[in-house]
């Protein structure tokens, strides 16, 4: 299983003979590689996308074409620490000539993968990673209610998150 120091999470995706293929590189986890599962159980079929974690900045993005690829979407986020440690979407962007794609999906499904490999929770501010959550239970465990008020006081006294 491949790892690396802490840093940036980088997540391959590609569709080879109807397969969706995932490898999982992070920083402080070790993630098994090589992982494969249908284009109908990941979601909807995308091809070339990568998606980086940058930590330190709040935001994952999802490029077409690999490392020099054209960024085609991203979600803004920051990390709240209590009243536990949990991602807090607050801004999602799928580029307009992208849309329709499945690429904001995919984000949102990925905020929460790393958010279960990190086995922290997801406080979903923004309105369309809200909606993704509510239309996928299984792959979005609810945030209490009293982490949605956390996240959103810790928001409302630091504007600059967003």
């Amino acid at each position: 299983m491949p790892g690396q120091a802490h840093g940036e999470l980088v997540h391959i995706v590609g569709i080879d003979n109807g397969a969706r293929l995932e490898t999982h590189v992070t920083g402080p986890h070790v993630v098994p590689a090589g992982r494969t599962r249908s284009a109908d159980e990941a979601g909807e079929p995308m091809s070339d996308i990568e998606f980086r974690d940058d930590r330190d900045k709040g935001v994952l993005r999802a490029r077409a074409g690999g490392e020099g690829g054209e960024v085609v979407g991203y979600i803004q986020y920051f990390v709240l620490d209590e009243p536990e440690r949990a991602l807090v979407p607050v801004h999602a962007v799928v580029e307009p000539r992208h849309e329709g794609k499945g690429i904001g999906g995919s984000l949102a499904r990925e905020l929460y993968a790393i958010a279960a490999r990190e086995s922290v929770a997801v406080a979903p501010l923004c309105p369309f990673v809200v909606r993704w959550a509510e239309r996928h239970p299984g792959e979005a465990p609810a945030a209490s209610a009293d982490l949605l008020l956390a996240a959103k006081a810790a928001l409302e006294a630091d504007p600059a998150k967003w």
